[in-house]
């Protein structure tokens, strides 16, 4: 039986709209499934913030970068708990994964950008050089160029279908079942995202997720349900990455991404349980959750009434009045002086007294001596510095992590993003990509931008190889009923 497709790429996020493109890029005929009802996934409801190194717009700008440095920083942040070769892989095709994707029509200005909103070159994470490639119309307009490039090739994109599981022949995947009717192919391509959506796969391979409670909310697309997780079991595929996603701080009130949620004021102190300041307020979430993390899991952000009222309108959580509905549901907390918050708080009052002023000694005036934060604001682009916080009254909410955003166990992949079986050597046929094809995202997110650039680089590595698999299967067969005619 022939195959009816060269290539069949199982989701229509980034990861899978890169793999599609490429594989028709390499002359393959390609036909997507995607589960929901649009494509985008949750590329589509990101920042779009790229991370890679040695790129044009860092050149533009006078920056000295390379792939090797960018190596070294990913894997030492990653305690090198990661397989050095398919990190090496990613670093190396991220850069040029970017300069693709500006070809296709992508733009990101050659400027610097103070913020993940903000087109240009920003500071993804806590790097010593900027690799943050924030692209206009942000995720969207990722998805839309992605998109555009599909239409061209005349790619099928079948939506509103989710596939029930992978066809495997004498060690091959052959294809996958769809709406109960078979679908062959030379290669498959998973890229169906994390499992962000699906509470039972958070329970066994993201607990600490749980940690947050009630005020645990996900910002994943609605597709992250880990069907990659279910074709691995079905075909008894090994699963990485246990334990690994990326789960960012926020106000407990929180319950959208913050471009919707909106932004805590700058002037804002992180406190611990003992009432003392622990961390930059605008620490990177590379870092930001293991530093809670080591605090007894949760702090309490403290700001004053000069904060609450200057709160831009319009975002969903972050303004004048849900921060006073918050106080009069008793959740957060308000008093008229510093000494009255910390009863409320079960913190010691003189530390946290102390603590509120260093606080207005240093930030307004420009200086952070113990947390550097005035680096941080600058590179945020941020206009002047924070105001002191002494305007009764004073207000506490809690701080956790409490935004899942990604989860990073998955397929196990090589740096071919070719799928790994048991003993270690790749599945005929079959790759993986994003958040399904685990190893790439790992015990340390390592930035804005790094589930972006993983998703779209290791789809177009995922695609290319793809089609090139397809076509030497075709070619080895080609030769082998010659020899045997």
């Amino acid at each position: 039986m022939s195959d009816d497709w060269d290539v069949i790429v199982i989701g229509g996020g980034g990861a899978g709209l890169a793999a599609a493109v490429s594989a028709a890029e390499e002359g393959a005929s390609v036909l997507l499934f995607e589960s929901e009802t649009e494509l985008g996934g949750s590329t589509q409801l990101s920042a779009g913030i790229f991370t890679a190194a040695g790129t044009s717009v860092q050149a533009g700008l006078g920056i000295e970068d390379s792939a090797e440095k960018f190596f070294q920083h990913y894997m030492d942040l990653n305690q090198w708990l990661l397989a050095p070769g398919l990190i090496r892989a990613f670093c190396e095709n991220a850069g040029p994964t970017l300069e693709w994707l500006i070809e296709l029509g992508v733009e990101i200005p050659t400027s610097i950008s103070g913020n993940a909103h903000q087109p240009g070159l920003a500071q993804a994470g806590v790097e010593d050089v900027w690799r943050g490639h924030v692209p206009k119309d942000q995720g969207y307009g990722l998805v839309q160029t992605l998109d555009k490039a599909r239409r061209k090739h005349g790619i099928e994109a079948i939506l509103g279908t989710r596939v029930q599981k992978l066809i495997k022949e004498d060690g091959r995947v052959v294809g996958v079942v769809a709406d109960d009717i078979e679908v062959r192919a030379g290669a498959v391509v998973v890229a169906t995202g994390g499992f962000a959506q699906n509470p039972e796969l958070v329970d066994q391979y993201f607990p600490v997720a749980n940690k947050a409670g009630d005020d645990l909310f996900v910002v994943a697309a609605e597709g992250s349900r880990g069907d990659h997780i279910r074709f691995a079991h079905e075909l008894d595929m090994p699963i990485i990455g246990d334990g690994w996603g990326l789960i960012m701080p926020t106000v407990y009130f929180q319950r959208f991404h913050h471009w919707q949620s909106g932004f805590p004021p700058k002037s804002r102190i992180y406190v611990n349980q003992s009432g003392r300041r622990f961390m930059d307020e605008d620490a990177s979430y590379a870092v930001s959750t293991g530093i809670i993390d080591q605090q007894g899991g949760y702090g309490w952000m403290i700001f004053d009434e000069n904060a609450r009222v200057g709160l831009a309108p319009g975002y969903a959580d972050w303004n004048p009045e849900r921060v006073e509905e918050e106080v009069a549901a008793g959740n957060t907390h308000r008093a008229d002086t510093v000494e009255e918050l910390a009863t409320l708080i079960d913190v010691p009052v003189a530390t946290l007294q102390a603590t509120v002023n260093k606080w207005n000694e240093q930030l307004p005036n420009g200086r952070d001596d113990d947390y550097l934060r005035h680096r941080t604001l600058r590179n945020k682009g941020a206009v002047g510095n924070p105001d002191s916080i002494g305007t009764a009254p004073f207000y506490a909410a809690k701080i956790l992590p409490s935004e899942l955003v990604c989860t990073h166990a998955g397929m196990e992949i090589d740096s071919t993003a070719a799928v790994l079986g048991r003993e270690g050597n790749p599945v005929e046929g079959l790759y993986a990509a994003g958040e399904a094809g685990a190893g790439i995202l790992g015990l340390r997110y390592v930035g804005g931008g790094n589930a972006v650039a993983n998703a779209l680089t290791m789809g177009r590595i995922a695609g290319r190889n793809a089609a090139k698999f397809t076509r030497t299967s075709v070619s080895d067969a080609a030769v082998h009923s010659f020899a045997h005619a």
